[in-house]
C-alpha cells in the first residue's frame, strides 16, 4: 500500500552536472564577467562617492523640500527630514549611503533595460506571448534563487548584489510599460499617424506621454522591489544596512537588528512617497495634454 502515499515514479536528475556546467561557463567566460564586475563596481562606487560628497544636511534639506512640494504639506517634509536625522543620529548614515548606492545603481539598470523591453512587448503580440511566461516565472521565483547564479558568475560583493536586485526588480517595469502603452486608445494613435507622424514620433510624442502614469507606477514598483532585496543581497556580501540586519540575526542582537530594520523602512517610505508624488504629477500632466 506504499504506492498510495509514496509517489511511485522517481526521475533521477543529475544536479551535479548542472552545477558543473555553470561553473565551467563562469570559468570559460571569466574575462567577460570580470569586465562586467569591474564596470558595476565602478558604477556603484561613483554613485556612492556622489552621495558622500553631498553634505548630510543638504541631503536632508533636499528631501524635506521635495516631499513638502509633492505632498503640499510642510509637516510631511519635516517628518521625513526628522526620519533621516534619526538614521544619522544612530550612526547609520554611512551604511544608508552604501545601501542607496546599490539600490540606485540597480534601479537605473532595471529602468534602462525594462523600459525598452516593455516597449517591444507592447509593439509585438508575439514577443509579448514569449516574454509573459518568463516574467511570470521571474516574479514567482523565490528571491534567494537569484543569489546563486549571481554569486557563481560574479563572486561576492556589490556587483552580484546589483545583478540579483536588477533581475528581481525589472519585472514590474516591463509589465507596466507594456500595459501602459497597450491601454492607450487606438484612435489616438491612428490619429497621430494620420496627421503624418511616423511610428517612432507617435511612440515618443503620443503613446509614452499618455502611458506615463502607468510607467511611473512601474518605476515605483521597481524601486520598492529593489528595496526588498536589501537584506537578501547582504548574504552575498553587499554592504550597508542589510549587512547590519544579517549580522544582528546571526548574533541574535535584537536592538541592532531593530534599528537597522527601521532605517531600511524609513528609506523605503521616503522613496515611495517621492515616486508616488511623481506618479500624481504625471497623471496631472497626462490629463492636461
Amino acid at each position: 500500500m506504499d504506492w498510495l502515499y509514496n509517489f511511485p515514479l522517481k526521475i533521477a536528475i543529475d544536479l551535479e552536472s548542472i552545477d558543473n556546467a555553470v561553473k565551467g561557463f563562469s570559468v570559460k567566460y571569466d574575462g567577460f564577467f570580470s569586465i562586467i564586475k569591474k564596470g558595476l563596481s565602478s558604477f556603484v562606487s561613483s554613485i556612492n562617492d556622489v552621495l558622500n560628497f553631498i553634505p548630510w544636511f543638504v541631503l536632508i534639506i533636499f528631501v524635506v523640500i521635495v516631499t513638502w512640494r509633492i505632498s503640499g504639506k510642510v509637516r510631511n517634509g519635516l517628518l521625513y527630514g526628522l526620519m533621516l536625522l534619526l538614521i544619522g543620529a544612530v550612526g547609520l548614515w554611512t551604511l544608508m549611503i552604501e545601501t542607496l548606492s546599490i539600490i540606485i545603481a540597480s534601479v537605473i539598470i532595471a529602468l534602462l533595460l525594462g523600459f525598452p523591453i516593455g516597449i517591444l512587448a507592447s509593439a509585438s503580440d508575439r514577443f509579448d506571448r514569449i516574454i509573459r511566461p518568463i516574467l511570470d516565472t521571474m516574479q514567482t521565483m523565490p528571491v534567494f534563487v537569484y543569489l546563486i547564479p549571481a554569486m557563481m558568475l560574479f563572486g561576492l560583493g556589490k556587483p552580484p548584489a546589483v545583478i540579483a536586485t536588477t533581475v528581481y526588480a525589472i519585472v514590474p517595469m516591463i509589465r507596466l510599460t507594456n500595459h501602459g502603452i497597450r491601454q492607450i486608445d487606438k484612435e489616438v494613435v491612428e490619429a497621430s499617424l494620420a496627421f503624418g507622424s511616423t511610428k517612432m514620433q507617435s511612440l515618443i510624442k503620443v503613446q509614452i506621454p499618455q502611458a506615463l502614469p502607468t510607467i511611473m507606477t512601474g518605476v515605483n514598483q521597481t524601486l520598492m522591489m529593489a528595496m526588498s532585496m536589501v537584506v537578501t543581497t547582504s548574504m552575498i556580501g553587499a554592504s550597508g544596512l542589510g549587512m547590519e540586519v544579517l549580522i544582528a540575526v546571526n548574533r541574535v542582537e535584537m536592538g541592532r537588528g531593530l534599528i537597522s530594520g527601521i532605517a531600511v523602512v524609513i528609506i523605503a517610505i521616503i522613496l515611495d512617497r517621492i515616486t508616488q508624488g511623481l506618479i500624481q504629477s504625471s497623471e496631472v500632466g497626462s490629463d492636461g495634454e
